[in-house]
């Protein structure tokens, strides 16, 4: 994984193959997020539990997130919602329930296997106001100013370049728009040879930067408000981290001061009318 499209090529090759799998598959695959069964796959021990939610399609929910953030999201009716990575649709169908019929989901992803996967969950529920999008969430085939919230789950942190993918949110928000986004971080540093696993970085590990870094870009972006609307500690059971670790590794690992963390952030976009707004790379952020 020595440069942006290798990184790229294995996230997309690993959710397309997730994609493939069925419902009952991803179930006795992993544990998913109510289960406390243990030899699950690292991407699927983060996931929160959806159910309760109005909206919730257990078709969509391939248990690979790691919050809530439509939960969070303050999405109101007619709104214009974008899911970045939105898989199977599940948070797009749940923000759905919240923008009404006269509003607009749209989801994209870049794995054509979760488009499709999506798009015959929309015909399914007769939804004719969600979308799905395949493209690259850091060169989003939106136009700018275009969606009054963005939401994404347990994405970001598998883009190789998160100034880049914020950048976009920033462009594609609507000045006076927000997001709310859960994602991975990491508070001290990851054993060095975990950054060569596949696996772990597409489970949303190694891929992960430090939290301070994440919110800095955020703000150097050009975003306002920015505030953690949840904070989750993210455990990684021991017989995971054996496939990676030596036994004297995993208790130095479990000793140490290094965090995982799923965190939901929100910040908005400055309004035109904010003397401070301005766009990123103009110069006066």
């Amino acid at each position: 994984m020595n440069n942006e499209f290798e990184i790229k090529n294995l996230v997309r090759e690993k959710y397309a193959a997730i994609a493939e799998q069925s419902q009952l598959q991803n179930a006795t695959s992993c544990c998913g997020a109510t289960s406390t069964c243990s030899g699950q796959e690292v991407y699927n021990i983060m996931a929160d539990d959806y159910t309760t939610l109005d909206g919730y399609n257990p078709d969509a929910d391939l248990g690979l997130g790691c919050g809530l953030p439509t939960e969070f999201a303050k999405i109101k009716l007619g709104n214009t919602v974008i899911d970045l990575g939105s898989g199977a649709g599940n948070d797009a169908f749940i923000a759905r329930r919240m923008v009404g019929e006269n509003g607009k989901v749209l989801g994209i992803d870049f794995t054509e296997a979760m488009i499709s996967k999506a798009r015959e969950n929309a015909e399914k529920l007769k939804f004719n106001n969600v979308e799905f999008r395949l493209g690259d969430i850091d060169d989003m085939p939106v136009t700018s100013n275009y969606a009054d919230v963005i939401v994404s789950n347990c994405v970001l942190n598998l883009v190789p370049n998160k100034y880049k993918v914020i950048s976009e949110i920033f462009r594609v928000l609507k000045p006076g728009g927000h997001f709310s986004i859960s994602d991975i971080v990491l508070e001290g540093e990851l054993p060095a040879k975990w950054k060569q696993v596949a696996e772990l970085y597409a489970g949303c590990v190694s891929g992960a930067i430090q939290r301070e870094v994440y919110l800095e870009i955020i703000e150097t972006l050009g975003f306002k408000n920015v505030v953690i609307q949840k904070d989750k500690a993210i455990t990684i059971p021991e017989d995971i981290l054996a496939n990676y670790l030596t036994t004297e590794e995993i208790q130095t690992y479990k000793n140490g001061k290094t965090k995982i963390t799923s965190i939901t952030v929100y910040a908005e976009k400055p309004t035109l009318e904010d003397k401070n707004s301005c766009e990123p790379g103009n110069g006066c952020c």
